[in-house]
């Protein structure tokens, strides 16, 4: 057996933090590069989420404090309603539903401008594991879109759950140059159509 040793406690000298888990993400990357290397994995990072009824303000400046541009929105379950971007607050969404409902902009709440998860669409991680970089710079240009989700089994209930996320921004970091994907959004039916052709 091996030798106890005694243990101490001590006060703490300071305010301190605590250790969270943090998924390290290369650093440089290629084109040719496994597309794994730029998701960033919800086994590894918590998931930054935000409930329907907050306000958008609120959600952004979750956004800016945790350092993402992509919020779950989620229920009391943790179950996912959809996503909220801060494209989504920043951008003309905000100003046409106050427009239309003559509220001011504090009332606007995240549930009013998320994209519900009957909207959404997902990549397999299967895929993703057979995918390069350039497969996923390729997705999020063709799309118009600055974020794309990645959906494995859950190996505790055996159904589809969010895995991963990737990020415009941190995939143009890993790479070093610049993804174009501002000024062609589309609409969901003409995203389905170009992952289609």
């Amino acid at each position: 057996m091996a030798e106890s040793s005694e243990l101490k406690l001590h006060p703490v000298s300071s305010s301190i933090g605590y250790f969270e888990p943090s998924q390290e993400l290369a650093s440089r990357v290629g084109m040719d590069s496994p597309a794994i290397l730029v998701m960033t994995d919800l086994r590894q990072q918590i998931a930054i989420t935000i409930e329907p009824n907050m306000s958008i303000d609120w959600a952004l400046q979750r956004m800016k404090s945790s350092g993402v541009r992509l919020l779950l929105v989620v229920n009391s379950d943790k179950r996912v309603l959809g996503v909220i971007t801060s494209m989504d607050i920043q951008g003309e969404k905000p100003i046409k539903f106050r427009e239309a409902l003559s509220l001011r902009h504090e009332e606007i709440m995240v549930r009013d401008i998320m994209t519900p998860h009957s909207e959404l669409e997902v990549t397999d991680l299967s895929d993703v594991m057979q995918a390069s970089v350039a497969d996923v710079v390729s997705m999020l240009e063709q799309v118009g879109r600055r974020h794309a989700l990645v959906v494995d089994q859950d190996p505790h209930t055996g159904k589809p759950a969010i895995r991963g996320i990737f990020s415009a921004s941190q995939i143009e970091k890993q790479l070093d140059r610049v993804i174009e994907t501002i000024g062609i959004a589309r609409t969901f039916a003409e995203v389905e159509s170009a992952l289609n052709s």
